[in-house]
Parts: C-alpha cells; sequence; structure tokens
C-alpha cells in the first residue's frame, strides 16, 4: 500500500512522531508500505517559514524525511490539472494539491485535517 503525508502529518512524524497514531508509526517501520511526501508540502513549509509561521528548514525536512525512507513525490502536471476539477470542499491550495496527488497516484493521503475527508476513500484520518 502507497501512503501520502500531508504536511502536518510529516512535521509530526519528523519532530514529534508520537503525534502519529501507533498504528501508523508500526506501519512505517514494518517497511510493508511506502510513505510519500510532496514537494508542495516542501513549498507550504519554505513560505510559511518565509512568513514566520513555521520555524522549519524545508531542505532539512526534506533530507530528513528521505533519510527516514519516505520517497519524494513531485508535482506533476496532471496533479495540477486534477486540482482544477476538484470540488471546493476546502480551500487551501497545498492540501487541494495533495487530496489530487493522492486520488492520481493512487495512494491513501493520511491527515489530521477532517474536512478534507469531504473528498472521498482516499483520504484518511489520523
Amino acid at each position: 500500500m502507497r501512503f501520502l503525508l500531508d504536511t502536518q502529518v510529516l512535521l509530526w512524524a519528523l519532530s514529534d512522531p508520537r503525534r502519529v497514531p501507533e498504528s501508523v508509526r508500526r506501519l512505517m517501520e514494518s517497511g510493508n508500505a511506502e510513505f510519500y511526501f510532496s514537494l508542495g508540502s516542501i513549498w507550504e513549509i519554505a513560505i510559511k517559514r518565509s512568513l514566520g509561521k513555521l520555524d522549519f528548514e524545508p531542505d532539512l525536512i526534506a533530507d530528513s524525511a528521505e533519510t527516514d525512507g519516505h520517497l519524494p513525490l513531485p508535482i506533476l502536471r496532471e496533479h495540477l490539472s486534477l486540482v482544477a476539477q476538484l470540488p471546493w470542499h476546502h480551500r487551501d491550495p497545498f492540501d487541494r494539491l495533495l487530496v489530487a496527488q493522492s486520488l492520481a497516484e493512487p495512494m491513501a493521503l493520511l491527515t489530521a485535517d477532517a474536512a478534507l475527508a469531504r473528498y472521498g476513500p482516499t483520504v484518511h484520518l489520523v
């Protein structure tokens, strides 16, 4: 199975793993699933850092994610096309990109944002 970590879950996994549900942590450690992080999340972290909203260094987050075995997911043209087709259940452009990526690849999106659940079964609340 393949999972895409939303930005918040990615930051939890790297900086405070206890916030990630135990079942997800066990799956991460088992090696029986692939975990991805979107380069859109790294972009989001970079923007929020430049605005003073986050203290995380985008390059270090990406490096740490890869060191932990998470795979980078680039932003592809088909992801962007799918964003334009999504209903407006959610207004955050980064979250909309993650939903589109999870649908296009396909993979389950792991998120703590309950509003994203309206996009259907590809979204898994943690």
